[in-house]
């Protein structure tokens, strides 16, 4: 519950973005870890903005599946299901997801989560340098690490952020830099950022600027590099980065649907991670201040055609889903009653049989 000194929450969208939310048949997911919470934006039944947010400590990656999606928090990753059956709109809601299962990683800093067919996750452990699957009797099993790693430490050497994945396996993944040393990724910013090719360990793309959020889509490799504030696209011929469009913000996490991205934008913070950036100085040319804001752009014109602005209480975004075929979506935490009186009874049919 916020107090008398906690910011306003201000989410406003551009003139155009509900008719275009509309027009999608889905809502939209984004998760910020400095203020603790995951949003989910849909549409009232009168075509205004619906918000809901619930509170996570540290929420960070996101991933969307079939009636389900996982989210990372501290310590712990949470598989959350749509308990709500297909036509049923209690209150206005169509959907209404359920955190239902934790697993506690501990504090490993997970980044990017990809949902794979069977339902498990498949993420980004930054502090371990790995990509990784949750394990049975711990907190998780590495599955490739970059080649420059010599080994599986609780160190964020190289700042392994983001991963494409292709048929459920990691197919590129971006870091900042190619460090093997503790918090070495920070001498990296500036240009140091790297695309690597998961089945070659080949680095295809180099001199980035802290590079974020790469996905697969329509078989071109897109991605974010946050330090120019600039999306683009992965030209795997050539190896390099094509920018697409310049946005006003530190942009991480990125989603599509259609012809259009969605990608988070952040207001840069004060400190070390953020100073000496281009993106500070192509803001100044430009005349631009830095956003917090989904942005969506579209894939053929390069334009920014609608904007979701988020002042006041949220300043910085990681992640950002897009969750199709739902309007109007609704969670529950685990700060109120709520969820104490939430039951879904599912048959054996549904499971596939019993289970001993």
């Amino acid at each position: 519950m916020m107090d008398a000194k906690t910011p306003k929450l201000d989410i406003s969208g551009s003139r155009l973005f509900v008719s275009w939310l509309a027009s999608c048949n889905a809502s939209l997911a984004f998760t910020t870890y400095q203020a603790g919470k995951l949003f989910m934006i849909g549409l009232k039944p009168d075509q205004s903005l619906s918000v809901f947010e619930r509170t996570f400590d540290r929420c960070m990656g996101l991933g969307m599946g079939q009636g389900q999606f996982w989210m990372s928090s501290l310590y712990q990753m949470w598989r959350f299901e749509n308990f709500l059956d297909q036509g049923t709109t209690p209150d206005g809601y169509d959907a209404l997801y359920v955190p239902l299962a934790g697993h506690t990683t501990g504090d490993v800093d997970v980044h990017d989560i990809h949902v794979c067919a069977d339902g498990s996750p498949l993420f980004v452990v930054t502090r371990f340098n790995c990509i990784a699957r949750l394990a049975e009797k711990g907190s998780f099993t590495p599955v490739w690490h970059p080649p420059f790693i010599d080994r599986i430490a609780a160190e964020d050497r190289c700042h392994l952020n983001g991963m494409a994945v292709e048929n459920d396996r990691p197919r590129y993944v971006t870091c900042v830099g190619a460090s093997n040393v503790s918090d070495g990724w920070r001498d990296h910013r500036t240009s140091g950022g790297l695309v690597i090719d998961v089945d070659s360990n080949e680095t295809i793309v180099s001199g980035l600027s802290m590079p974020h959020s790469p996905r697969l889509y329509r078989d071109t490799l897109y991605m974010l590099q946050s330090g120019t504030g600039e999306f683009g696209k992965i030209n795997l011929d050539e190896g390099t980065f094509e920018p697409i469009c310049f946005l006003p913000g530190f942009a991480r996490g990125l989603s599509f649907i259609g012809n259009y991205a969605v990608i988070g934008l952040s207001q840069p913070r004060d400190g070390r991670t953020f100073n000496g950036l281009a993106l500070n100085e192509r803001l100044e040319a430009e005349g631009a201040t830095a956003k917090c804001a989904l942005c969506i752009v579209n894939l053929e014109t390069g334009d920014v055609e609608h904007r979701l602005d988020i002042e006041g209480l949220v300043h910085e975004l990681y992640d950002v889903a897009v969750v199709p075929g739902v309007q109007r979506p609704k969670m529950l935490g685990f700060r109120n009653d709520e969820i104490r009186f939430a039951a879904r009874i599912v048959d054996e049919e549904e499971t596939g049989g019993p289970r001993h």
